[in-house]
């Protein structure tokens, strides 16, 4: 096959690397233009010798041009944060497909994988879809099932289920469209659900809420962007939590929610409706992940005043 892979980081490097090491040709890898650290999939791109365009936009007239130009069978759109346009899409001869982090159509949006575990879900998965104008509500070629585990935190769900077997579902796909045998199922609207992005306003814990509710929260944004509280009016993000119920009246008699009841076996065991929450490592706004143990943070503390 020839393909073009638009994408980034190291799901896009993973992507381009399946593709070669089948022997199929990488005739151009669009990316955004970087900000900060090296984007993963341009160093792999330019180390294989592949032509890569950074654009701004990908509505840019000189994108489309250097999509044509490179005269592919299929787009490959892995880990896309840039809007791509239909005409873009419609470029390749067999057209473009697109990896989402769900099962469509549940959990449309960016943080797919955090709202299904801050959601309670115990299954997740993966769907190669056909991208329209639409986020995330084009035609599904395929789809992959992975169980969330009550300990999955957003890190272990991602790279040790979803990642590996998105790449693999990507060559599937891939295959299946320039073969002429891919189906294109429609979404079914009954069921759909949109999230925006998780930020602050998201990740911010409630003591209030039930531990069950609190736990979600913070393995569904562990590692990136973390649930923080506040400690003294500052941020505190924690991580590697795990929650305990609490069985009776006296295990919780005269403790207030948020409150900091010990460090037990190096964890910060903090009271929330229902039981605890023991947390492993803690973050600081602005400092850097440290054992909950060296945070010199004191039982009785209240946190999230």
């Amino acid at each position: 096959m020839r393909i073009a892979i638009i994408g980034q980081q190291d799901f896009g490097k993973a992507t381009l690397e399946a593709f070669l090491n089948r022997g199929d040709t990488v005739a151009a890898v669009f990316c955004a233009p970087e900000k900060g650290r090296p984007d993963p999939l341009r160093v792999a791109a330019e180390e294989r010798g592949v032509t890569v365009h950074q654009f701004a936009k990908l509505t840019d007239p000189l994108a489309q041009e250097a999509l044509r130009q490179a005269t592919v069978d299929v787009g490959v759109m892995a880990y896309v944060t840039q809007f791509v346009p239909q005409d873009f899409c419609n470029i390749p001869k067999f057209g473009t497909i697109q990896f989402h982090p769900s099962l469509l159509p549940l959990h449309r949006g960016a943080s797919s994988m955090s709202w299904s575990i801050i959601c309670g879900r115990t299954e997740t998965g993966l769907s190669i879809f056909r991208p329209t104008d639409g986020l995330d509500e084009g035609p599904v070629i395929l789809m992959r099932a992975v169980r969330i585990e009550p300990q999955d935190t957003l890190g272990s769900l991602y790279f040790g289920k979803i990642f590996p077997l998105g790449v693999a579902a990507l060559v599937e796909a891939a295959e299946l469209v320039v073969a002429g045998k891919a189906p294109a199922l429609a979404q079914y609207e009954p069921d759909a659900g949109y999230e925006g992005i998780i930020r602050d306003a998201e990740t911010r814990i409630n003591w209030a809420n039930h531990v069950d509710i609190i736990y979600n929260l913070i393995r569904g944004c562990d590692p990136a962007p973390g649930a923080w509280t506040t400690m003294d009016g500052k941020k505190l993000f924690v991580f590697n939590a795990t929650k305990r119920i609490a069985r009776t009246f006296s295990e919780v008699k005269g403790r207030k929610l948020g409150e900091v009841v010990s460090l037990d076996g190096g964890r910060l065991v903090v009271h929330g409706q229902g039981g605890f929450i023991e947390i492993e490592r803690i973050r600081p706004d602005g400092g850097r992940k440290v054992a909950a143990a060296e945070a010199s943070i004191a039982a009785g503390t209240v946190l999230g005043g």
